[in-house]
C-alpha cells in the first residue's frame, strides 16, 4: 500500500496523545530560546558595545596630529563613548522588557 505522495505506508507506529503533547511542548520551549537568543535588541547592543571599546581604545590612544586633523576634536573617543551608549541602551532595553513567550495556539482559540 502507499500513501497520498507514492511512498509506501508505515503500519505500526503508533502515538499517543501524550507523545505528541511532550513532542509539541518540546518544539515550544526551542522556538521560545531561539527567540530570545536572536533578539535583534541583544545582536545590536553587542555589536555596538564591542566596537565601541575599540573606538574608544584608539581615541585614548590618538596621538595629537590625529586630534589635529579632526580640527582639535578627539572623534575616535567621542564615537566610542557614543556607541558604547547606544549598546548599552539596547542592552538595559533587553533587561527591562525581554522577548515574551509565545502563545500557543491552543490558548488562542479559547
Amino acid at each position: 500500500m502507499t500513501d497520498d505522495f507514492g511512498r509506501p505506508e508505515r503500519t505500526g507506529f503508533h502515538y499517543s496523545e501524550q507523545d505528541v503533547q511532550r513532542e509539541v511542548t518540546e518544539l515550544e520551549g526551542r522556538s521560545a530560546t531561539a527567540a530570545r537568543i536572536f533578539d535583534l535588541r541583544r545582536i545590536i547592543g553587542g555589536l555596538f558595545v564591542v566596537y565601541g571599546i575599540i573606538v574608544t581604545i584608539t581615541g585614548i590612544t590618538d596621538s595629537q596630529a590625529e586630534i589635529d586633523k579632526a580640527q582639535g576634536i578627539n572623534i575616535n573617543l567621542w564615537t566610542g563613548i557614543g556607541m558604547l551608549l547606544l549598546g548599552v541602551f539596547f542592552l538595559v532595553w533587553l533587561w527591562l522588557r525581554p522577548t515574551p513567550p509565545p502563545v500557543p495556539p491552543a490558548e488562542e482559540a479559547e
